[in-house]
């Protein structure tokens, strides 16, 4: 499979098109349908919840942007929906619930958020999502491990690696030495076999998305792109930016 057309199309509204200073918070209804007005594709995140639901937030845990505390994968579906965000009357959304809202008005950008302990039931349900949804939607993942779970349960939409020249700092401390070495230089790649690669727009230009780009005919997102700096670097070396904070 080649990655389509419509990846690299238009822009892609990071967690859709979110400005806290009018209310919109990231990854929330008022978000994804701004993405939608403004003809944007949409980059989004799941979660996995006690009962097995795919649940659209980035962290792992309530309280930085929502009532309430503890880890999403302890609470059940119908707990998170449920749940309001901060300041305001929206709440979270299943991965169903956002299908239903965009419809295929827009591309879906689904990254898959992991817990790097080889579990597939997020990407199992997602599996069962978007069989029944006829709209443009690709998925990645930082773990090569849920890769090769999506090249395996969802053969038939576009996959990438979200990726980065090394992961030294705190936030990749949680992983193994093993599990760290195995993502560097996307060295997974003939395994995983992604259709693109999204790169963090800070270390580019680099060697491994160069090559996957220009050899492997790859297309490269880059994000998450905020100042203008950055948008001339996505522009050099990327194919299309995931953006926020203003708008294209």
């Amino acid at each position: 499979m080649r990655a389509p057309d419509w990846l690299t199309a238009r822009p892609v509204a990071h967690r859709g098109l979110h400005d806290a200073s009018r209310g919109i918070i990231e990854n929330m209804p008022g978000a994804f349908q701004a993405a939608i007005d403004g003809n944007f594709s949409i980059e989004c995140d799941v979660q996995l919840t006690a009962d097995g639901e795919a649940m659209v937030h980035h962290d792992d845990a309530l309280g930085r942007l929502t009532e309430g505390s503890g880890p999403l994968l302890g609470k059940t579906a119908a707990e998170l929906k449920a749940v309001k965000f901060n300041n305001t009357a929206e709440r979270m959304m299943s991965l169903g619930d956002l299908c239903a809202l965009v419809a295929g008005r827009v591309p879906l950008v689904i990254e898959v958020k992991s817990h790097y302990d080889g579990d597939r039931k997020l990407v199992a349900r997602m599996a069962e999502v978007l069989a029944s949804y006829s709209g443009p939607a690709a998925v990645m993942s930082f773990d090569p491990d849920q890769v090769l779970a999506l090249r395996e349960e969802i053969p038939e939409r576009p996959r990438g690696i979200v990726a980065q020249r090394n992961y030294d700092d705190d936030y990749w401390k949680k992983l193994t030495p093993e599990q760290r070495h195995g993502m560097l230089h996307l060295r997974h790649a003939f395994r995983t076999r992604p259709h693109f690669v999204a790169f963090w727009v800070n270390q580019l230009p680099a060697p491994a998305p160069w090559i996957a780009r220009h050899v492997f005919g790859l297309p490269l997102l880059t994000w998450t792109v905020r100042t203008p700096e950055q948008r001339v670097r996505a522009a050099r070396y990327a194919d299309q930016m995931i953006f926020e904070g203003f708008r294209p």
